[in-house]
């Protein structure tokens, strides 16, 4: 969440920052209000228990001189002090209590670097690369979901038996071809990033630390019996990985990297394409997350764009990167670079990963802090992280991509030494 004191210090600044977003000033206006009223409430109990000290100290020199009748008065009088006093303490953590649950529903500060803009028209394009439409042969402009049937390589009725609309599930060298990215996927970073196989069902608690909950509570899968949810993405387990600790400067960048199934809602695709591998519910990815001091942040970025990005390039696919708007931004973002492949058969940009530097918006929420060499007191961490490999639509863009004219798919060579030696899918 963002920081109160900066909302108190800088007030409008701050509004403005959260008004470039598009959104309403009135829950800041209201958390200003509350903040003078709980700020009031604290120093009048404050105030309350300084007296009751006071009376304490009172009450034992009166004991010492024998006095016991007029000890037993004032006794009694911080007894009424100490009725106000609870009263007191309540209110102001009842008041602090509000002022939290306003604040998780407040998004984040946009960068000073991020455009303007009102949507996803507004992003700014940045380059493309690997893409010249008139390039792409008749074989290569069918869709996946017609080419894995024709080899067998997706079951999607099979899968919506079992689980229902927008499950699917892999077969054969598809199934196989699903593996060899998570592989790829991790292999490619790990000169880096440290391998964490976290859980996929995490407490309410993980879900808060990164602004998944409350603000997408629709599109998030709860198991009540167990007050349990399926995570969207290992960002949510990992940003916790440190939860309520503090950490030592010299160990950051602490960098990590993860591959999870993924489970999303999807709750607004009411209207989209939801062919193929489009839009499921269900999928797997390899992610890249980073704790950073606000220093390190810019590099660390800059890193995880370039690791996401020659992923896709190595795979010898099209794609484009985008600079994301302040009123595209995702609500616990500062500053996001989306990538985009470009799957030919279905003529789609695909979006496959979102690079995010969240300032200390997520680890403020998780309480992640780290000790700052030759200084007193901690400081709150940096987040960052994207995808590393999303695999249902860069699947959907390889079957595409590399589609050959006799129908057969041309295994892509940094994936070949996961594909049991095929080459060739056919």
């Amino acid at each position: 969440m963002i920081d109160l004191r900066n909302l108190r210090n800088n007030p409008e600044g701050v509004i403005h920052a959260i008004e470039r977003r598009g959104e309403e000033r009135g829950a800041l206006d209201e958390v200003l209000a509350l903040d003078v009223q709980q700020r009031e409430v604290a120093a009048e109990r404050d105030e309350i228990r300084n007296q009751i000290r006071n009376l304490s100290q009172e009450v034992g020199g009166l004991h010492k001189d024998g006095r016991g009748d007029e000890a037993t008065k004032l006794q009694e009088q911080s007894r009424e002090l100490g009725k106000i006093e609870e009263k007191l303490n309540d209110k102001a953590d009842q008041i602090a209590e509000e002022i939290k649950n306003i604040l998780l529903s407040v998004p984040n500060i946009p960068a000073t670097e991020c455009p303007d803009g009102g949507g996803e028209e507004d992003n700014i394009i940045l380059r493309y690369e690997n893409f010249d439409k008139d390039s792409y042969k008749d074989h290569q402009r069918v869709p996946h979901w017609e080419i894995a049937t024709e080899l067998g390589l997706l079951d999607v009725e099979r899968g919506t038996k079992m689980s229902g609309a927008m499950f699917v599930m892999y077969t054969g060298l598809g199934a196989t071809l699903c593996r060899a990215l998570i592989q790829y996927g991790l292999d490619r970073n790990a000169d880096a990033y440290k391998e964490i196989r976290p859980p996929t069902l995490v407490k309410t608690e993980t879900m808060v630390s990164t602004g998944h909950l409350p603000k997408f509570v629709d599109d998030a899968y709860h198991l009540e019996r167990d007050d349990l949810w399926a995570i969207p993405t290992a960002e949510v387990p990992l940003t916790s990985l440190a939860r309520d600790e503090i950490l030592d400067e010299s160990d950051l960048p602490m960098k990590l990297m993860a591959h999870t199934s993924c489970f999303r809602r999807e709750a607004g695709s009411a209207g989209r394409d939801t062919r193929g591998l489009l839009r499921v519910h269900e999928f797997d990815k390899v992610e890249l997350l980073a704790y950073a001091t606000p220093e390190q942040s810019k590099e660390v970025h800059a890193d995880i764009l370039n690791r996401a990005e020659t992923a896709i390039f190595d795979l010898g696919l099209a794609y484009r990167v985008l600079d994301l708007c302040t009123g595209d931004l995702g609500a616990s973002s500062a500053r996001t670079f989306d990538i985009e492949v470009y799957a030919p058969g279905a003529d789609q940009w695909l979006e496959v990963s979102s690079v995010s530097w969240f300032s200390d918006y997520q680890a403020r929420r998780a309480n992640v802090r780290y000790r700052q060499q030759d200084q007193k007191g901690t400081s709150v961490v940096n987040t960052l992280n994207g995808s590393g490999l999303a695999v249902p639509r860069v699947w959907a863009a390889v079957v595409e991509t590399w589609r050959q004219s006799n129908g057969t798919i041309a295994v892509p060579e940094p994936l070949q030494p996961y594909m049991r030696g095929a080459t060739v899918i056919k």
